[in-house]
């Protein structure tokens, strides 16, 4: 199987989120790719732990080769990625390696993630743009470094989409419109469930 997966708080799942999947979706032969949403992520504390795993189920709902997995709700400890990547090198015929879709602000950190030098030889990097022009040719610079040391990577050519789940958060929070920032699925779920007022 050729697997790709994306992972996160998805706190919650946004436009940009779909937007980079249903791209790679269009770029490469992958069989599948996995949003996995953080249970309990090692350096936040997000909370709404089953809200954030069924929005995410809803926003996916209906797009080809993109599904959910609760693997991180399954173990009852901290998400860490490597973790993750170890149990589906066992739960799947894995083809290659796994590729995992990353942003220019978290692959900036790599190093400093849980058991880094054992997780790059596990993975192909997908890196997406995040941040403006200027910071982007920056990142490029240090990437190759990355590079260097064993980071195995592409940078995908799609253009910036600057959206976040601050920004829906924040969005909810002041009574403001989050139509065109989340599906139409997740924005019903979010009103129904309260979400993100206080």
């Amino acid at each position: 199987m050729k697997l790709c997966v994306s992972q996160g708080t998805f706190n919650p799942i946004h436009n940009a989120h779909l937007r980079v999947c249903e791209y790679v979706i269009s770029c490469f032969d992958f069989d599948k790719i996995l949003l996995i949403p953080a249970s309990k992520p090692p350096h936040k504390d997000t909370g709404l732990p089953v809200h954030r795993l069924k929005m995410t189920e809803l926003a996916a709902s209906g797009i080809k080769k993109l599904e959910v997995s609760d693997i991180e709700y399954r173990r009852d400890k901290k998400s860490y990625t490597f973790d993750t990547i170890c149990e589906l090198y066992k739960q799947y015929d894995i083809e290659g390696k796994i590729h995992f879709l990353i942003g220019t602000d978290a692959f900036r950190n790599i190093e400093t993630w849980y058991r880094a030098d054992e997780l790059k030889n596990l993975l192909h990097f997908i890196v997406f743009q995040r941040g403006d022009a200027k910071e982007f040719d920056a990142d490029l610079k240090y990437f190759e470094k990355l590079r260097q040391k064993g980071y195995n990577y592409d940078i995908m050519e799609l253009p910036y989409l600057d959206v976040s789940s601050t920004q829906v958060r924040n969005n909810v929070k002041m009574g403001l419109s989050i139509a065109n920032l989340v599906p139409k699925s997740v924005e019903n779920y979010i009103k129904e469930n309260g979400l993100y007022r206080f």
